[in-house]
């Protein structure tokens, strides 16, 4: 068994649902410590965070991952246990295989390979690791630790984040930006009352729906190089007392922005609220932003991974801003440039997900020869 096998397996054995870390820092931890790596555990409420740094002053490249796991979802649906990684027809299979424990190995052993070549490096190289990219909130992984660094001064030049961002194969992609997240949730007051007499009720859902309709076929902004337009989707719809002859007194929307950097937060708000007020709506909206858009510019950090990229894989990647969000929403707004390469995603948080030899064996050689570019 080769070692990014034998370490992945390791930490795939480990049921790390978020945000129960299941001791798998610990073993990084260990194995950096014995590199050299000072080692400094962030504890925040349940979340365990990991910051494992060599060298000093800058540059500074951090390596950045997440522990953490989704559920499993039906046990019964897997074709072997989800936490018994199992290696079969050239693929590791178990949760967390792709998302992102395989990536978290790798940038651990590219890590410990790097210091013992260069042990005199340039700057510092750093591993961040945290136990909460998974859950609702985030508000006690990185987003708490980029809050303290903050207030220590800790600088972070480039980051690679470790994500599957791959499409096809490993590398094709690399995600040099994310669109931003912005979350309403809308409460839409009327009058409750017998259905049969109208003229003595105001219902919520009748209210809403021209604007909720205005709100889905709005054309928010005509996107830019870097990012597809904006959009707005409506995630659920909650009304009624569960009686069929009452008018309900109050209306419950959830929806989402993913937005680019042709729009700012503050214009979306304004203009989302300004369409509920036309329709003379009694109405507020508790707003949620989970992350703003960013976008890396060609500079150092993308020149060392696309030659990475290229010598360990054989290809040229393709730079992309598209998915969900990822941890690298709290780095960016340090200064930071930011990009996210990782193993093929066609199985992350699915059933039998799994992450195949060939593309695992080549993540900890992409990773360090990142950082042998950069700091070398």
């Amino acid at each position: 068994m080769s070692e990014i096998l034998d370490l992945t397996i390791e930490l795939v054995r480990r049921a790390s649902v978020t945000p129960d870390d299941q001791g798998c820092q610990a073993i990084l931890a260990e194995r950096l410590q014995r590199s050299s790596f000072a080692i400094e555990h962030l504890r925040y409420g349940a979340v365990d965070n990991l910051w494992a740094t060599h060298g000093s002053g800058a540059p500074v490249l951090v390596f950045l991952g997440h522990t953490d796991v989704v559920p499993s979802g039906p046990v019964e649906q897997w074709s072997s246990p989800p936490f018994e990684p199992t290696v079969r027809n050239g693929r590791l299979y178990g949760r967390g295989a792709a998302d992102m424990k395989s990536g978290v190995a790798a940038m651990t052993l590219a890590l410990e390979v790097f210091v013992a070549a260069h042990p005199q490096h340039k700057g510092t190289v750093a591993l961040l690791v945290t136990s909460d990219e998974e859950g609702p909130t985030n508000h006690d992984g990185v987003k708490r630790v980029v809050e303290e660094f903050r207030r220590r001064g800790q600088r972070i030049d480039w980051c690679v984040t470790g994500e599957p961002s791959s499409r096809d194969r490993l590398g094709d992609i690399v995600r040099i930006g994310r669109r931003g997240s912005l979350s309403g949730h809308l409460r839409v007051r009327g009058v409750q009352g017998h259905v049969a007499y109208p003229d003595k009720v105001r219902n919520p859902i009748h209210l809403v729906a021209p604007a909720l309709a205005e709100l889905a076929a709005t054309r928010w902004d005509e996107g830019n190089e870097a990012f597809p337009p904006t959009s707005f989707q409506i995630s659920n719809i909650n009304a009624g007392t569960g009686a069929l002859n009452v008018v309900p007194g109050m209306l419950e929307a959830a929806f989402n922005f993913r937005f680019c950097t042709a729009s700012t937060v503050q214009s979306l708000r304004e203009r989302t609220e300004a369409v509920l007020r036309r329709y003379g709506l009694d109405f507020e909206v508790d707003w949620d932003l989970s992350g703003e858009a960013f976008v890396t510019q060609d500079g150092a950090l993308r020149r060392a991974v696309d030659a990475a990229v290229h010598e360990v894989c054989g290809i040229e990647p393709q730079a992309d801003t598209g998915g969900g969000t990822s941890d690298a929403r709290f780095i960016a707004p340090l200064g930071a440039e930011v990009v996210e390469v990782g193993p093929t995603n066609a199985s992350i948080h699915k059933i039998d997900e799994n992450v195949a030899l060939d593309e695992l064996e080549k993540l900890p050689q992409l990773h360090l020869r990142i950082a042998e570019l950069l700091l070398g």
